[in-house]
Order: C-alpha cells, then sequence, then structure tokens
C-alpha cells in the first residue's frame, strides 16, 4: 500500500515504514507524530483512489526520528568578469525527518500479494 501525500507545495510518495524528509517544523521534537491530510493518491494493491484534488477523511501519520536535520550545502557565487568583483555566500536548509507510521484511507481496501503470484509461469 502507498499514497502520494502534497507537503510544503511538493508530492511525496511513502509507504509504511520509509522515511521522509519534510521542511522544517520548528514545533517538532523526536517521538512527536505528525498528520499529513493532504492525501492526492492511495493505492491498497488491488485498487486506487484519487482525490479531485484530496481524498476526503484520508490521512497519513508519521513519527519524528530526527526533528532537525541540514541538507546539502548549497554555494552561491557571482563574478563579474574583468571588474574585480565577486560574491561568495552558502546556504543549508533545515530538514525534519519523519518515518511514516499508517496510512488511512475510508473505503480503500487493501490486498496482500501472495509471495508465489509474481514467479507464476
Amino acid at each position: 500500500m502507498f499514497a502520494v501525500i502534497e507537503n510544503g507545495s511538493r508530492q511525496h510518495r511513502v509507504e509504511k515504514g520509509s522515511f521522509l524528509s519534510v521542511d522544517f517544523c520548528s514545533d517538532a521534537e523526536a517521538g512527536n507524530t505528525i498528520t499529513f491530510d493532504r492525501v492526492l493518491l492511495a493505492n491498497g494493491g488491488g485498487a486506487s483512489v484519487i482525490g479531485a484534488p484530496v481524498i476526503e477523511g484520508a490521512s497519513v501519520t508519521g513519527e519524528v526520528v530526527i526533528a532537525e536535520e541540514k541538507g546539502p550545502k548549497l554555494e552561491i557565487q557571482k563574478i563579474r568578469r574583468r571588474k574585480n568583483s565577486r560574491r561568495h555566500t552558502g546556504h543549508r536548509q533545515k530538514h525534519t525527518r519523519v518515518r511514516i507510521t499508517e496510512i488511512s484511507v475510508p473505503g480503500l481496501e487493501v490486498v496482500a500479494a501472495a509471495a508465489g503470484a509474481e514467479s507464476a509461469e
């Protein structure tokens, strides 16, 4: 089972147990739960539910693993040729690491895949 959620104008494909880096939440602490209510799509293995634009009553719950995590360093350098004018700055975005614990979609039937169904010949 997976779902596509929207957070911070970005879409993320999540499954139960997967990790996700979202925009920094200042009030989040390790062990707290975060609920994402903008679920755009959900798939239970056999059937899908597509929202218009979101699925009513659906939510994805996650547990905060790391409250503050820094992303990669972005370096910005501006040089004007033949003027000896240079400017160098950098930036590191903060993120919050979340582990997805539950995906709940009303009316979605979850189908567990059989172990040998894929290799049947």
